[in-house]
């Protein structure tokens, strides 16, 4: 499980750029939306809490979010449809791609539009997935020895330092908990989530990296697109 992702990295960047144009908290208020059908109380749906967390992370006005819980009473509101693509990027690396939608008749040309000028090609369900696994992913802001030890006895399955801080894989189902261990230690989190992550990493250089990145951030880049996922190294 454990490996770098340059992705990773530019995904975190693009996100400070993304919250200033408004363009994450359109992402962020989708995800808010459809976890909100599972009821409007955080206290009795971990998946909502989760979201609105990543909202508070990401500096989301208060009023975007009651914006986006209203949407589940509101009946006129457009109904919005959780899909995952599969892709193949340049080098033949696995992208998934989240997306929530109102209407997939013109999400899924958008994508397929934008992988094919962009070098790459939609891939068929179950053929880029398996080389994934659902993990609950936590970065925080900590490094050195007792902050990866703090993690590891929080639950962590694995935890691996890079630039920024360290980056902690649990059990999808152990998000919140591994999360709410962290902060109790005094750790400061930065980011909790679910993600799809590699099982391996493929390696990538030269011209099809290059290509490989303006790829994703096109992709990233589509409204309806709330999560870009690849193996690529």
């Amino acid at each position: 499980m454990s490996g770098h992702s340059k992705w990773a990295t530019t995904k975190r960047q693009k996100a400070v750029v993304d919250a200033k144009r408004g363009a994450l908290f359109t992402k962020i208020g989708n995800q808010i939306a459809i976890a909100a059908r599972a009821g409007t109380d955080p206290a009795m749906n971990p998946s909502l809490a989760m979201v609105l967390e990543k909202a508070r992370l990401a500096n989301m006005p208060k009023a975007n979010i009651e914006r986006a819980i209203a949407r589940v009473a509101d009946k006129s509101a457009a109904a919005l449809i959780e899909e995952v693509y599969e892709a193949y990027g340049p080098g033949g690396v696995g992208i998934i791609i989240e997306v929530a939608t109102d209407n997939k008749n013109r999400t899924m040309p958008e994508v397929r539009h934008t992988l094919d000028k962009s070098g790459g090609r939609m891939a068929e369900p179950g053929s880029v997935m398996f080389q994934f696994n659902r993990k609950g992913v936590i970065e925080i802001s900590e490094k050195g020895d007792e902050a990866m030890m703090a993690a590891l006895e929080a639950g962590a399955e694995d935890a691996v330092e890079e630039d920024e801080g360290i980056v902690i894989y649990t059990v999808a189902s152990d998000l919140m908990k591994v999360r709410q261990a962290l902060v109790d230690t005094g750790l400061t989190v930065t980011s909790a989530e679910l993600q799809y992550v590699p099982s391996s990493y493929v390696p990538v250089e030269g011209e099809n990296a290059e290509k490989l990145e303006k790829l994703l951030l096109a992709v990233d880049d589509l409204d309806d697109v709330t999560n870009v996922y690849t193996n690529a190294e």
